[in-house]
């Protein structure tokens, strides 16, 4: 069944995939991406793809609209060529975020590209650990929605000591995320009660739980300007905590978030590579990689033998 996979690499997820090849034992598909001089996108399949399982790892990480255009476009080639089935894989499913209405007058964007995605001729989607569960409804076809918490778990319990641990949540709306954390290690919850003045701006108010003396662990899905967690880390210092350490799925980092973060008191923020780490991320002293690749390649592997792949989402 190996020999009917393709894997095929985007520009914004050719480390990645190169990883989830290896990790298959197989060869990287191959694909040209360029530009022409107006920066028109032009997709090349260099190879046959007729009649096999067609993957096409690609984040629609930054700069988000020419990473998601290249994915669609690299869906249609290879739907023009007649593969028997095409998976998107998108690690970092970009425009998340704008999964409602938040006032009158404004988009649902995740259910934009949802259709964009479907209508260029993905049979499936695979991702890791939406902003919001329910954009899996967004899709007509089939979604598996993975989670990074077994490679965040098996980190945890290999680098930190369970004597004091405590996860927390910097927001309630990732309670879910963080209780499933803490109940994977047994460790107890605390949570960050916290007001949000305008995008990409937090203000603490309350931390929910006793965190004096105890090695805390903040868990979210996205870090983006690094404010929440700076504030929520300092906050827990203040409350006692003997240190903080933050585990973070899809690291956007955008802005000034890699100083921020390198700038805090923050023991140490571990992200994964769902979105290809920059040369900042890579050079900031606390800052540190996972990756998600055998949790991929996994997936990727029993979806193409037809296998239950239900026990990768806890």
């Amino acid at each position: 069944m190996k020999s009917s996979i393709k894997i095929i690499a985007g520009n914004a997820s050719r480390p990645l995939a190169e990883a989830i090849a290896a990790y298959l034992e197989l060869p990287l598909a191959k694909c040209m991406v360029r530009r022409f001089a107006d920066m028109e996108i032009f997709v090349e399949l260099q190879e046959n793809v007729r009649g096999e399982d067609v993957f096409i790892v690609q984040s629609t990480s930054f700069p988000a609209n020419d990473h998601l255009m290249e994915l669609l476009i690299m869906i249609d080639a290879a739907r023009r060529s007649s593969a028997r089935r095409i998976t998107a894989v998108i690690p970092y499913f970009g425009y998340a975020r704008q999964d409602r209405r938040t006032s009158g007058r404004t988009p649902i964007s995740a259910k934009l590209v949802a259709n964009l995605i479907t209508e260029a001729g993905a049979d499936r989607v695979m991702t890791l650990d939406l902003h919001a569960g329910q954009i899996q409804g967004f899709f007509d076809i089939p979604t598996d929605n993975l989670f990074a918490a077994p490679v965040m778990v098996r980190d945890i319990k290999e680098r930190l000591d369970p004597k004091d641990w405590m996860v927390v949540s910097p927001d309630v709306g990732g309670v879910v995320r963080a209780r499933a954390i803490a109940k994977r290690i047994d460790a107890t919850l605390a949570i960050v009660d916290k007001r949000r003045e305008r995008p990409g701006e937090s203000e603490v108010m309350n931390i929910i739980g006793e965190v004096e003396g105890r090695s805390c662990i903040l868990v979210d899905d996205i870090v983006d300007s690094g404010g929440t967690l700076v504030n929520a880390a300092e906050a827990l210092l203040n409350a006692g905590a003997k240190d903080v350490s933050a585990y973070i799925t899809h690291g956007v980092l955008s802005g000034g978030a890699v100083s921020r973060i390198a700038a805090s008191r923050m023991k140490e923020l571990v992200i994964t590579d769902s979105i290809q780490p920059t040369q900042a991320v890579k050079l900031a002293r606390n800052i540190r990689v996972a990756t998600i690749a055998p949790l991929l390649g996994e997936a990727i592997g029993r979806t193409a033998t037809e296998s239950s792949v239900s026990s990768l989402f806890t």
